[in-house]
């Protein structure tokens, strides 16, 4: 009977913690889910305007907690204590029945081991990616969270086989998010506009400042080799249009678009895409795509020496194979750009293997299930336990 109290005659309090666009969106659907299974659910969160739309009190912006690479991190370490200081504190003083991290992990770790020692139950959502670095973290991991929620179809057997530690796959959350994006913009069962009235190439050159002003160059200095392609820019949802502006205005074939990223892609050729999140969206909506990554000279070569891993994009490592193309650091110049596009573009024979990955790689990731509902359901059950 106290169990069934403590479900429903007060409300119970989460703390969702993410630290980026994507974690935004997908803590967003989240918060949703939660929101249905429990209407009178109370939710603090640090994340952006998609979970703040979902019902969440937004405490803390993704934009002023981004910051990349390893130089980047040790220049704004000041701010980093004060943030992660300030979170402990808005967190004692809400005093929630569950934690909740997303991803985000040099901070959320940190706010991990606090919270378990403060007796705040702890679930992660969205597994930090020790499996390409910095792999004794897990160890830890294994003391301070209490639920592990998984996205990636190898993370349930790796943590069971390497650390004996049962944790639960949810399935992808971006598969959910796509087909609600797609039934909303009114795209059927295909992937592609059938009738694209522009040819377009789709630029999306990360969420932080300090990315964008590395690759976007690069990115659009192509846009001079495809003038009957018009080059729209994504702009980033954190970022304001102002900041885009003296990149784009020396190019007559190029814009931006803000707050319609899934609507460029599904009207789109091909996409010049950063690392991360947006390389996986852009294969599960079917439009050919090439990987662009490049940071500071530091960052890059100390990151070349610890992360252990084939690729650096999602839809390669999901896969085991390369199955798009990945242009890192100094390969990502004008002119492999120029080449790596003409072949997207134009080659029938990359066009159809590309087609054919693209499905393993959806179908693949599909049958983990409705990964928010699934990730609430398993939340709501362990809290009322």
């Amino acid at each position: 009977m106290l169990k069934w109290s403590h479900q429903y005659l007060w409300r119970v309090k989460y703390y969702l913690i993410s630290g980026e666009a994507s974690g935004d969106l997908h803590g967003s659907n989240l918060i949703k889910a939660l929101k249905t299974k429990d209407p009178e659910a109370n939710i603090r969160c640090w994340g952006g305007d998609l979970m703040q739309a979902a019902g969440a009190e937004l405490i803390k912006h993704y934009r002023d907690l981004a910051f990349m690479g390893f130089a980047e991190v040790v220049s704004n370490l000041p701010t980093i204590f004060k943030n992660i200081r300030f979170c402990k504190d808005d967190i004692w003083a809400f005093q929630p029945d569950a934690v909740i991290l997303i991803d985000y992990p040099g901070f959320n770790l940190r706010i991990a081991e606090w919270a378990h020692k403060e007796k705040i139950k702890v679930i992660y959502y969205i597994s930090p990616q020790v499996w390409a670095w910095k792999e004794g973290r897990v160890k830890k991991m294994k003391q301070i969270i209490d639920k592990m929620l998984v996205i990636l179809p190898f993370e349930k057997d790796y943590y069971k086989e390497k650390w004996n530690w049962e944790v639960d796959y949810v399935g992808h959350p971006l598969i959910e998010a796509i087909e609600d994006k797609k039934k909303e913009l009114g795209y059927g069962d295909t992937n592609k506009n059938p009738t694209p009235t522009v040819k377009k190439i789709a630029l999306l050159p990360g969420s932080r400042k300090q990315e964008i002003s590395k690759k976007l160059p690069i990115m659009l200095e192509v846009a001079k080799s495809f003038p009957d392609y018009q080059f729209v820019v994504a702009e980033a949802p954190g970022l304001e249009s102002h900041f885009y502006q003296p990149f784009l205005q020396a190019y007559q074939n190029v814009a931006s678009v803000k707050n319609g990223t899934y609507q460029l892609l599904l009207e789109s050729d091909a996409a010049l895409v950063t690392s991360g999140t947006a390389t996986l969206e852009t294969a599960l909506l079917g439009i050919p795509e090439i990987v662009c990554y490049k940071g500071s000279n530091i960052s890059y070569q100390i990151a070349k020496r610890l992360i252990k891993i084939k690729y650096i994009s999602l839809v390669n490592l999901i896969m085991d194979k390369l199955i798009v193309k990945e242009l890192i650091q100094d390969e990502l110049n004008v002119a492999n750009l120029v080449k790596e596009l003409n072949l997207i573009l134009n080659d029938a024979v990359y066009q159809k293997q590309l087609k054919a990955d693209y499905q393993a790689l959806y179908e693949k990731l599909s049958k983990g299930g409705h990964a928010s509902d699934q990730a609430a359901k398993i939340i709501t059950d362990s809290l009322a336990k």
